[in-house]
């Protein structure tokens, strides 16, 4: 072994740095306290869709719902539908699928952690999987209007375009805003996030593919999802040596048992 590699060796350490949490206890951390309530929200997208579909699916609500996209057919032009058909590309599948792979590299290179790559993750994938059961318990139609897209082999609710655009571009925006100082950015990137799944929603009603229903029950969800996910793993914690301190101070704070005894009468 040559000194130039014995000396290489001594500079450069290739283990992770002290109190890193690995990717594993992250996901493990999300697997107890996420999947529970995950499973919770599944459970309520379904029977929000057989609420609308089995038990108002006659009633003039059902109606009102298929009114909108019966108007915004009638408000159709060459330019809408050219434009529409880029806004629902930000939804697409293989683009969530391609910007969230790429998002989490970066977050874990720029924030030297797994937990924002881990929030995003499984917001991204959760939605997914609630998404495919839900369209096969819920067999919906599209709305009564001309397509102006392919249909999927799957129900119109919920909205998959929404719900994923939503938990990737909303969940991306609070990351971000979180680590940023300045307040104007950090409401900027908010607000962003939020529109850009309204505009995703609003095409697709445009172009014929979904209710209001399913667009606002999709972006509930990625909403819904995405709450539980930043209470289960905060941005603000995160690393072992933290809670160390966190323990520390408490031990450090609280009255000792040999002052406990001085006390009591």
């Amino acid at each position: 072994m040559t000194p130039a590699f014995i000396g290489y060796q001594r500079d450069v350490s290739i283990t992770k740095p002290a109190g890193e949490r690995t990717v594993w206890q992250e996901l493990g951390t999300a697997g107890r306290r996420f999947v529970p309530w995950w499973f919770a929200v599944g459970v309520v997208v379904v029977l929000l869709g057989l609420l609308i579909t089995r038990v108002l699916e006659t009633t003039a609500f059902a109606d009102a719902d298929a009114g909108l996209d019966k108007w915004l057919e009638k408000q159709r032009t060459p330019t809408g539908e050219t434009l529409t058909h880029f806004g629902t590309l930000f939804g697409e599948t293989p683009t969530i699928i391609g910007l969230t792979a790429i998002t989490v590299v970066v977050f874990r290179l720029v924030f030297h952690r797994w937990r924002e790559s881990v929030i995003l993750a499984i917001c991204v994938t959760g939605q997914a999987v609630i998404f495919l059961v839900t369209t096969m318990l819920i067999d919906r139609e599209r709305p009564p209007v001309r397509h102006l897209d392919d249909s999927p082999p799957t129900s119109s609710f919920p909205s998959g375009h929404t719900a994923a655009a939503t938990a990737y571009y909303v969940g991306t925006a609070l990351i971000v805003a979180w680590h940023t100082r300045q307040v104007w950015l950090r409401w900027l990137l908010v607000v962003v996030g939020v529109l850009i799944p309204i505009t995703v929603a609003s095409c697709r009603m445009y172009r014929g593919m979904h209710y209001p229903t399913d667009t606002g029950t999709s972006f509930l969800l990625g909403l819904a999802l995405l709450t539980i996910a930043f209470l289960a793993l905060p941005l603000s914690g995160g690393r072992p040596d933290e809670d160390r301190d966190r323990r520390r101070r408490r031990v450090a704070t609280s009255p000792s048992t040999a002052e406990m005894a001085r006390t009591q009468p």
